[in-house]
């Protein structure tokens, strides 16, 4: 339970105290296992916590683990099917895991398994190895909608995780949370499931071999937002960061959605809309504070963007205002 003076810390201050804690767990935490119920909470968020474990299971023991709930148990010549999202990260040891999607596979420490609701699986570990598992459950809308946008995928369930991912620290917030948690709602418990997800969906896109690729990229994504009033010469870029300028105009469209032109023109038109919004501005001004040869320029790519021209754009805004007195 949470004693008094956590529980009346603001929100924010909470969270930040529990960054802190992550950073002061002792190495190898005690075996646990919590459930939560996935009341309407769960679906008004979008995203719930709905169980959380760690398990140390030795060479030559029973598995799974006795205790777990019924509809949570299964056995090896069986397998079992779940409502939920599971995601079960390989701490220590190896074993195996099959579903009707990807067949048999082998794990090992640092993989991590998304057990997908509706899709039928089985695991376990090598019984000369035994394994430590740390898992999470989560449930709400959001999963659904990840499934669909191909963030989970059945034919994708195992994956390797690199420590740059940050799966591991968010994995660890979600335990620190869940041990004191009270059994109804936490908003908390939404927040670190919610970093769960997005740590999963960041170890999808960092591989080993794309590591120093996915450094320049972020570097490059750095320096176009600081420099958004020089010219751009992508060439030049990627030499500075050490990468081949074919293979790097291809990874940072795949990591970002644009081609770095198309990024730094995105960046420029985000910022004309704000300078757009809380100045007067005029176009001309705007268009050399953010790399526009003229305000016609800005004026033409602001226009195929929105829709609309500058002008337009900030007179509907300016008529949505309320007056002065209103």
């Amino acid at each position: 339970m949470p004693n008094a003076e956590s529980s009346t810390r603001p929100a924010g201050q909470r969270m930040f105290v529990l960054a802190i804690r992550i950073q002061e767990m002792p190495l190898t935490e005690p075996d646990y296992f919590r459930y939560f119920a996935a009341g309407p909470d769960v679906r008004r968020w979008g995203v719930g916590l709905t169980g959380a474990g760690r398990t140390c299971v030795p060479a030559r023991s029973p598995y799974p683990p006795a205790r777990h709930p019924a509809d949570h148990d299964f056995t090896w010549e069986h397998g079992r099917v779940l409502e939920a999202l599971q995601l079960v990260y390989i701490v220590e040891g190896s074993g195996i895991f099959e579903s009707q999607a990807t067949g048999r596979c082998h794990l090992e420490a640092g993989n991590a398994v998304a057990l997908l609701p509706g899709v039928w699986h089985r695991y376990r570990p090598d019984p000369d190895t035994g394994w430590t598992e740390s898992w999470a459950e989560i449930q709400g809308p959001l999963v659904n909608t990840l499934r669909r946008a191909g963030v989970f995928a059945a034919t994708r369930a195992v994956r390797v995780i690199q420590p740059e991912s940050g799966f591991e620290e968010a994995l660890a917030a979600v335990h620190l949370r869940a041990r004191v948690a009270e059994g109804s709602f936490d908003p908390e418990l939404a927040a670190v499931a919610f970093g769960l997800l997005a740590a999963w969906e960041k170890a999808g896109r960092v591989q080993p071999a794309r590591s120093r690729m996915l450094k320049a990229i972020s570097a490059a994504e750095r320096y176009l937002a600081d420099q958004l009033s020089a010219p751009v010469n992508v060439q030049n870029l990627a030499r500075q960061l050490g990468v081949g300028y074919s293979h790097f105009r291809r990874a940072f469209r795949a990591h970002t959605g644009f081609a770095p032109w198309q990024y730094v023109l995105h960046l420029r038109l985000s910022r004309a809309r704000r300078l757009l919004a809380a100045s007067d501005a005029t176009l001309d001004e705007i268009a050399s504070r953010l790399g526009f040869s003229s305000g016609f320029h800005l004026s033409s790519a602001f226009k195929r963007a929105y829709g609309s021209s500058p002008e337009h754009w900030r007179a509907e805004l300016a008529a949505s205002r309320p007056r002065k007195g209103e």
